[in-house]
């Protein structure tokens, strides 16, 4: 949801000029359909995207290890006529994570640019998307990935075995019950992931698999909305579940905090079902209190589809983004395993939002 979390933008990342021209941003409407290799690439006129990728690694030391690494791409809410290379009409974004069970918490890191002087930028027709020397690019059926962070460095390749699966009708997701309240969203999971991970000065070769999300949208959450938690899996019988909830504010009660869900389940021969808002629901079931913000995240969670009860839980409980350089929020993101009637069946990723403060887009 890409994934995902937008914020109010930095103001030191826009020059000092008038705000005398209002965009107007394109609606996201039903009648849309995916077009690749069009759609891997950026769509500009939109308020935000993101490509969001992360999976689980296994190192040459028998390690397991959980990465994210996604970049967001914003068009300011205001238009100008002015030509100039430093007006910024979009503003690049990415975070990066490295999850370590024996380190005990979170490896992470962002960045934020202006999309000129080449600096940073999402092309379009393809993914190509960058700032500073942080970038994710397409070449064929593969995206490479490098981060250079302070903590830990990533050089992989990510490579598609299988098609893009379409989230929502045909690509179209609803996330809240008025119109436009959606976007355009396609995952991409079982990627296989090869290449190098560096922690402490020391190099890894690694190998795993991962899942790409792709999201945009010009009015993403409804407006009593102050968050939400998703989760996508990559399951050992080769099928993949995406779900989803937004959560209701004003301090709506556990059980009933829901405002809209769902999600996508594939089976092991690519077969996609579409989930219904009633088809799917979140249940916290332990929770964290984390010691530098103070914030309580639902780390664990029983998270029911079709009747069956999928219990998903954390590698370790430090799993927290502080990201106020960048997108100005902290939210919790991170790697966990999935269970269903006692057996593991998968791993995956967990996002909690609006827990510290409520999301405002």
């Amino acid at each position: 949801m890409r994934r995902r979390a937008f914020l109010a933008l930095p103001l030191a990342l826009l020059p000092a000029q008038a705000r005398a021209n209002a965009v107007a941003y394109p609606a996201v409407t039903p009648d849309f359909r995916l077009d690749f290799p069009r759609d891997h690439g950026a769509h500009p006129h939109f308020r935000q995207e993101w490509w969001y990728v992360t999976g689980s690694l296994a190192t040459s030391r028998g390690e397991t290890l959980g990465f994210q690494v996604t970049f967001f791409r914003a068009r300011p809410d205001f238009a100008t006529a002015n030509p100039g290379r430093m007006v910024p009409r979009q503003i690049i974004l990415a975070h990066a994570a490295l999850a370590d069970g024996r380190h005990g918490r979170l490896r992470h890191e962002d960045r934020a640019g202006r999309a000129s002087l080449g600096l940073a930028g999402a092309d379009e027709g393809t993914t190509r998307v960058w700032v500073d020397g942080w970038r994710l690019e397409l070449v064929r059926n593969a995206w490479r990935t490098r981060i250079a962070a302070r903590e830990f460095a990533l050089d992989l390749e990510i490579r598609m075995r299988r098609p893009p699966v379409a989230n929502g009708r045909d690509g179209y997701s609803q996330k809240g019950p008025g119109a436009g309240e959606a976007s355009y969203y396609y995952s991409v999971p079982h990627l296989l992931v090869s290449g190098s991970v560096e922690r402490a000065g020391a190099r890894q070769e690694v190998s795993g698999t991962a899942w790409l999300d792709h999201e945009w949208s010009s009015q993403y959450m409804p407006a009593a909305a102050e968050g939400w938690d998703w989760i996508g899996l990559n399951l050992d019988d080769g099928g993949a579940l995406m779900a989803f909830r937004m959560r209701k504010g004003g301090g709506a009660a556990p059980g009933s905090d829901t405002l809209y869900a769902g999600g996508t389940l594939l089976s092991p021969q690519d077969v996609v079902r579409v989930l219904a808002p009633d088809q799917v629901a979140f249940e916290p079931l332990r929770r964290w209190r984390s010691p530098r913000t103070g914030t309580t995240y639902p780390v664990a969670m029983k998270v029911a589809i079709l009747g069956r009860e999928w219990l998903i839980e954390p590698m370790m409980d430090d799993q927290e983004l502080d990201a106020r350089a960048s997108t100005g929020t902290i939210y919790w993101e991170g790697a966990v395993g999935a269970k269903l009637e006692g057996a593991t069946v998968g791993r995956g990723y967990l996002e909690l939002t609006g827990y510290w403060r409520p999301m405002r887009l």
